[in-house]
């Protein structure tokens, strides 16, 4: 089945397809990566998901010029998200020292990326310092072209958002833009999904909400075979079916949505999967007490936090019966030590599956975080670097990131 989206993602172009020499490349990446309070990298995977990409365009005697946001600052610079803060660990993974510009637009980014000599790096200073970055300005778009010959995008994670620098600025390089590494592997694994999954197909979607998942769940519905529901969200399932929740998080104003897709899931002969009990907590603590409960009878006052091990037996069978594993969110609070079983019952089900021979992708986000704090990473398919740009991939969306790098390549190509 392709989704509405596939028809812009059928000549995905890539670095492989050009060489680079001579090239000033502009490419935006994901480094949005933690920091502590000393301002070291608690985390530096996105940073690594790069390199290969950054390593072909020196290879081949092109001149990195690389863009990218980190936090959420929101009046101007600030030092906590300076991206100076990567540059030491970017040069030691790129094994190449790497100059850095105090501002990403400006005289001194416009000298530095004039003098690049050829496999020289150059980090522009976060592009989020700029309010015209998340506004999509077209002249602050422009400033950024201006220091670069060829465009890539390799920043999946921001693939959703219509930024200057990830979707208005490619209108600026016609014949002259792709993907790099990161976002071809995160287009190819999701369409893999999508598009032809081995069955029977398995979607596990989890989180608080409902509200935040109708529309991956409706759409799945088109394709899935089994589709198991954990986190918060469960609840307002069960209180739409008529079961008691306690004090469990429920999304009132959701009941008849809940109760729509239950119908329309019936109809596909697709099986949506409740957890049949629940670890409940008198507080939403990782010291409250605690009890099991079945999940659509939870006691007044108790909360479910996690899926109970009836549920996660259960999900575990159909987990390791399935070709394709999607993932997407945790089964219960697992930050909280005494609520994260269900979530690593999964984890490990999940990784099994794959030791079978399934093809499993985990969908970033939480699902992403949860994999790595139970250090199965290695032992899944793939792991998505973008929650948000690959939940409204499974939306139907089309990513403005993918687009902007794909329109008008055939008639620049041709």
């Amino acid at each position: 089945m392709l989704f509405p989206q596939a028809a812009y993602l059928c000549s995905v172009k890539t670095v492989d397809q050009y060489s680079f020499a001579g090239q000033k490349v502009l490419i935006r990446v994901d480094f949005n990566v933690p920091l502590n309070a000393a301002f070291e990298i608690t985390d530096d995977s996105r940073i690594r998901a790069a390199i290969p990409t950054l390593k072909k365009i020196i290879a081949d005697g092109g001149s990195p010029i690389v863009m990218s946001h980190l936090g959420r600052p929101k009046n101007g610079p600030e030092e906590k998200f300076s991206l100076a803060h990567i540059r030491a660990r970017l040069a030691e993974l790129l094994e190449t020292e790497v100059l850095f510009a105090p501002d990403c637009i400006g005289e001194e980014a416009s000298l530095l990326s004039a003098s690049l000599q050829s496999g020289q790096v150059l980090l522009l200073e976060n592009l989020r310092f700029h309010k015209e970055e998340e506004k999509g300005d077209a002249d602050f778009a422009a400033k950024l072209a201006a220091l670069g010959t060829f465009y890539v995008n390799d920043a999946f994670g921001t693939a959703h958002r219509a930024h200057a620098s990830t979707a208005v600025i490619a209108a600026h390089f016609p014949g002259k833009k792709c993907f790099g590494y990161v976002m071809a592997a995160e287009i190819e694994n999701a369409r893999k999904v999508l598009e032809s999954p081995a069955r029977p197909f398995t979607a596990i979607v989890g989180g608080a909400k409902v509200s935040d998942k109708i529309l991956i769940v409706e759409n799945l519905l088109g394709i899935a075979d089994n589709i198991l529901i954990g986190g918060g969200m469960a609840y307002t399932f069960f209180k739409a079916m008529g079961g008691s929740i306690g004090s469990s998080l429920c999304e009132t104003e959701r009941l008849e949505t809940c109760r729509e897709i239950m119908k329309k899931a019936e109809a596909k002969g697709v099986q949506i999967v409740l957890p049949a009990d629940s670890v409940c907590a008198d507080a939403f603590s990782n010291d409250a007490n605690r009890r099991s409960a079945s999940s659509n009878s939870v006691p007044e006052g108790w909360m479910g936090l996690d899926i109970g091990p009836d549920a996660a037996a259960a999900y575990r069978k159909i987990i390791l019966d399935s070709k394709t594993v999607l993932w997407n969110g945790p089964m219960g609070v697992f930050e909280m030590p005494h609520f994260a079983q269900g979530t690593k019952a999964v984890a490990e089900a999940v990784a099994e599956s794959t030791g079978k021979g399934a093809f499993t992708l985990i969908g970033g986000g939480d699902s992403a975080a949860a994999i790595y704090q139970f250090g199965l990473a290695e032992r899944v398919s793939y792991v998505s670097t973008g929650g948000g740009a690959l939940l409204e991939y499974f939306e139907g969306k089309v990513l403005p990131g993918i687009a902007a790098v794909n329109e008008g390549e055939e008639a620049a190509n041709s």
